[in-house]
């Protein structure tokens, strides 16, 4: 754990030093908690099944600061009525998530007896990421007549870059039928515990990091004049497939792992 957040140190200075910047200008400020439930897409189970969708979830929980440039701190007032002023905002955000991962689907089925299908229903897994970042949000509507309460929903729709550090591990309590590899249960570097078609190299629960994109819709609602709740539908795919621990390159292997988080919200604004 303590390695993961190191990675994180380098990237977090330089998103802190973009927001000191953008301080300098006296825009305002907000910040916010963040959390959820994922649904992580991997190598595990089977794509576009929905035991396999709905299966491997698990939860997310973030802290995200925000860059209001419609309002400067340093003079209580509006800043200049520019359209990117009033209608985007700049997001940065540390967050955390971690999802326990099994194979589903039908080469798992109850009428699957196979040794192949056993060493499936075997191997288990768990992704654990750490990761920062910035994303530009945009809001269709005013984001001033939203402070003002104007209206009740501000809509937004944002898309961005974060930093990934990223932690799996992998699980094994396969037993051949024979019982002959009764001694190596347990053991992750022993590739006859794991799927047969897979290339040596496919299972690793090495630590590693990766850039990845991130989108998201969702809208806020005004709670109060300086407090807002948020829902937030995130889309995050990484440049890397090892985030899970399972790098398989059979035929179905055909993206990198990614994931979609809904958020739930608080936002105050500081100034």
């Amino acid at each position: 754990m303590i390695l993961d957040i190191k990675k994180l140190i380098i990237p977090f200075a330089l998103l802190l030093s973009v927001q000191f910047s953008y301080s300098q200008l006296g825009f305002s400020h907000e910040v916010g908690i963040i959390a959820g439930p994922i649904a992580y897409q991997s190598d595990f189970g089977v794509r576009s099944d929905l035991e396999t969708n709905s299966g491997n979830t698990g939860i997310g929980i973030g802290l995200i600061h925000y860059i209001n440039f419609a309002y400067r701190a340093d003079c209580n007032c509006y800043t200049t009525d520019k359209y990117f002023n009033d209608h985007f905002k700049l997001r940065s955000e540390i967050a955390w998530n971690k999802t326990k991962l099994q194979h589903f689907g039908e080469w798992v089925e109850p009428d699957k007896t196979s040794e192949n299908a056993n060493r499936l229903r075997g191997h288990t897994g768990e992704a654990q990421n750490w990761d920062i970042g910035m994303q530009l949000e945009f809001f269709p509507r005013s984001i001033r007549e939203f402070s003002a309460g104007v209206y009740s929903f501000a809509p937004f729709a944002s898309l961005g870059a974060h930093y990934v550090s990223y932690n799996p591990s992998v699980y094994t309590n396969y037993v051949s039928s024979d019982f002959s590899n009764i001694n190596n249960i347990g053991d992750i570097e022993d590739p006859s515990n794991f799927y047969s078609a897979w290339e040596p190299g496919s299972i690793s629960d090495d630590s590693g990091s990766a850039w990845s994109v991130v989108g998201s819709i969702g809208t806020r609602y005004k709670l109060t004049i300086l407090s807002d709740l948020m829902i937030d539908l995130r889309w995050q795919y990484f440049f890397s497939d090892k985030t899970d621990g399972l790098d398989h390159q059979l035929a179905s292997n055909k993206a990198n792992d990614w994931m979609v988080w809904l958020n739930f919200g608080y936002i105050y604004y500081l100034d």
